[in-house]
């Protein structure tokens, strides 16, 4: 766990919408004095300017301004005030994001392609004698390389090149720029997450940037450099931040003679591949605020004096990595605690949390979650009035929850999940978080209770709940009335019984992801569930829903499973329900035949009609459901055989039609599911011989079972030679001739 890199898709999902709360430490500064010139441009300048403008794809006429002879007037151009030269060109993208980083898809992603510059880069900006800052941040220059010419422009002080879809080789020439202050290379691409990165041969050149006050190389390989990165960095004694998130950096070195970047403030070696402990040498740097060290595979038990160095420590993030011992003892200790954010998340902490803690006063953010804490949350947490994220998820926590949380003003975020909570969390436990937006709360033995009256107005205005395994029902809790902001609602195995009332379906427009299962909700629901375009999940699956199956529009993935829905599966469910990717229907009375709309949904990856009363032969146009993986209509009523439209499908993995009344010989196109990884046939009708071609063909399969059927003739040999083969069920058929003797060992 400690080391774990890629959370399950559900919690992936769910934590799009959990508000994290970030403290970034001021960026560094490069002062200009560029104010417009009154007078005319010098001639050589603007053609070098009009030249780079036609070398660029503008199609948001972003450059339009850039006419006429005076140039320091032109939108992104600054000119000295004393000479009128151009001295500073700031084209970054204005695009607001809603995310610092992620992949922009559909709309968003075509408006911010408009918005963006790209092309080429003319060396006419070398004409530009005096420039000293360039900022290209934030559009799309498609992987084209950064030009070498850069390194030419001896005059510049800032040149930012983040987030615009460089790539190739970072040119060394770059370590011709002695005076530069600023340097933040950051490849991420908005709309591609496979773009191409930068990468070094070595980074030798940097140890020429003696005036370099912040450096950001995230996201580029690093890897050809990892032997002598940390030497090329300790020759730059003006450091302030260093952030080299992301660069397959994979040595730390254990010593280092002389630390010469005495200055550090902010270092970021986040999502690394260290495999070692902290050297000795790190701990000396003791002018750090800002250290993030988390997911780099770093292990070691921390020693209980080992921070004592660090006293003006402000956000400390040592997150997924195999660190175990203390953590506050000696920073306790100190006279002055200034820490702010401290996350700690899965590590291998283990213990109690200390009363120390409340010697941490500044504390905005303590994250500990997927630790081993024992015991309860001390006392001294209410010390901490200016704790806006608190996360002590997914440890061995126990005992009853302080009603001492409530006085906690500041809490934003507040998510106590998957411990051992004991008791009941009462309307005490939020008497003063009128700021609280998101809520988490599960007890693993399920021993805690959530108590609320109906009447109850809570001070907050959540945007995401989440309770799961703890005492809320016997009814549907109506103060969530009360919260009009909520976009994801999680109530799993709470309790509650009854109908849904009216009241919540008509806040249901806003809400983007929806889980109610393992209930015993009750009575039938509208007919149409109407959800706002990009809702991710809604699953009411395992409680008493009965009456018509509803239409969800708008929703990634769906699960009605386990409940009593009846009657046919609505016709127009193609057309409702096109953007779904995940459909469960499995478990209810549902009947009839398959509806044909389903080859509308385009973008259906898993199907489960299963354990229902569906008749007549299996739907036969599958053809262009071309992101379908798993098929599930095992248990029902279906007769015929299987349509070779099924098996056009390329990503089709999975395929469960057990227990029909399905016949006949095996169709000759299933062999064309060359993906296969689960075939699952059983208790149906089928006659002839087992094939030779699915062991010639259907070289994925894993599982195979065509038990209880009325197979003939003998085994193929051909079975023997499936590479992945681990469960073969041929059980109860008409077979004959010899156990193959690779099955008789």
């Amino acid at each position: 766990m400690a080391n774990m890199k890629i959370s399950s898709q559900h919690r992936l999902l769910l934590s799009f919408y959990l508000f994290s709360l970030f403290v970034y430490p001021e960026a560094v500064k490069v002062t200009y004095n560029s104010n417009n010139f009154s007078a005319g441009c010098i001639e050589i300048e603007i053609k070098a300017l009009l030249e780079f403008k036609q070398g660029l794809e503008d199609p948001s006429g972003r450059l339009s301004s850039w006419v006429g002879e005076n140039c320091c007037q032109w939108d992104g151009v600054g000119c000295s005030r004393q000479k009128g030269n151009v001295i500073q060109i700031d084209l970054r993208n204005s695009y607001n994001l809603t995310y610092p980083e992620y992949v922009m898809f559909g709309s968003e992603a075509e408006a911010y392609e408009r918005s963006s510059l790209s092309g080429k880069i003319s060396p006419s900006l070398l004409n530009l004698k005096y420039l000293s800052y360039l900022d290209l941040s934030k559009n799309n220059f498609q992987g084209i390389q950064i030009p070498s010419f850069f390194g030419s422009l001896r005059e510049l002080k800032y040149l930012n090149l983040s987030h615009a879809s460089f790539a190739g080789m970072i040119p060394p020439h770059l370590g011709n720029l002695s005076n530069l202050q600023y340097l933040d290379l950051f490849p991420y691409s908005y709309t591609n997450v496979d773009s191409k990165s930068l990468w070094v041969s070595d980074l030798n050149w940097l140890s020429r940037l003696s005036s370099l006050r912040y450096l950001n190389l995230g996201n580029a390989n690093l890897s050809l450099a990892s032997n002598n990165w940390l030497q090329a960095i300790n020759m730059l004694p003006s450091l302030l931040e260093l952030h080299l998130p992301g660069c397959d950096i994979r040595n730390l070195p254990k010593s280092l003679p002389n630390v010469n970047f005495t200055s550090l403030r902010v270092l970021d070696l986040n999502n690394n591949y260290f495999t070692s402990s902290l050297p000795p040498w790190f701990f000396n740097v003791s002018t750090l605020v800002d250290l993030n060290l988390a997911n780099s595979e770093i292990n070691g038990t921390i020693l209980n004096d080992a921070w004592r160095n660090f006293c003006n420590m402000q956000a400390l993030d040592l997150s997924f990595n195999g660190f175990s011992g203390e953590f506050l003892g000696s920073l306790s200790k100190c006279s002055n605690i200034s820490l702010k954010v401290l996350r700690l998340r899965y590590n291998s902490f283990s213990g109690h949390i200390p009363e120390s803690l409340g010697n941490f006063r500044s504390l905005r953010c303590l994250q500990l979650s997927g630790n081993s804490f024992l015991g309860p949350i001390p006392a001294s947490i209410e010390k901490l009035p200016f704790l806006e994220e608190l996360d002590l998820s997914s440890n061995k926590l126990s005992g009853a929850i302080p009603e001492s949380i409530g006085q906690l003003s500041a809490l934003s975020y507040l998510d106590l999940s998957m411990n051992s909570w004991e008791g009941t969390v009462s309307e005490i436990h939020f008497l003063k978080l009128k700021h609280l937006k998101c809520f988490s709360l599960s007890s693993v033995n399920q021993s805690l209770a959530f108590s609320g009256r109906n009447e109850w107005v809570p001070p907050f205005s959540l945007q995401v709940i989440f309770i799961k395994d703890c005492r809320v029902g016997p009814t549907f809790p109506a103060w969530l009335g009360t919260q009009k902001e909520l976009v994801s609602i999680t109530l799993i195995g709470v309790g509650i019984s009854g109908t849904i009332p009216g009241w919540f379906w008509k806040q249901s427009p806003k809400i983007r992801w929806l889980e109610l299962q393992n209930n015993q909700l009750s009575g039938m629901l509208p007919k149409s569930l109407n959800f706002s375009l990009g809702a991710i999940r809604v699953d009411l699956s395992s409680n008493l829903l009965k009456g018509t199956l509803p239409l969800c529009s708008n929703v990634q993935s769906v699960s009605f499973s386990n409940n009593k829905f009846s009657g046919l599966i609505p016709q127009t469910i193609g057309q409702e329900m096109s953007m779904s990717q995940i459909l469960e229907l499995s478990g209810n009375s549902l009947s009839g035949n398959i509806p044909s709309s389903l080859n509308k949904m385009k973008k259906l990856t898993t199907l489960d009609l299963s354990s229902n009363q569906l008749s007549g032969k299996i739907y036969t146009q599958w053809k262009g459901l071309d992101e379908l993986n798993t098929i599930d209509l095992s248990q029902n009523n279906l007769s015929g055989g299987i349509p070779s439209s099924m098996c056009s499908l390329p990503q089709l993995q999975v395929m469960k039609l057990s227990s029909n009344y399905l016949s006949g010989e095996l169709s000759l196109s299933l062999q064309h599911c060359t993906n296969l990884s689960t075939l699952d046939l059983g208790d149906n009708k089928f006659t002839g011989k087992i094939p030779d071609w699915i062991g010639d063909r259907l070289l994925s399969m894993s599982i195979l079972n065509l038990r209880d059927n009325m197979f003939n003739g003998s085994i193929p040999e051909a079975l023997c030679g499936l590479p992945a083969l681990h469960i073969l069920d041929l059980a109860h058929n008409n077979l004959s001739g010899p156990i193959l003797p690779v099955w008789a060992i």
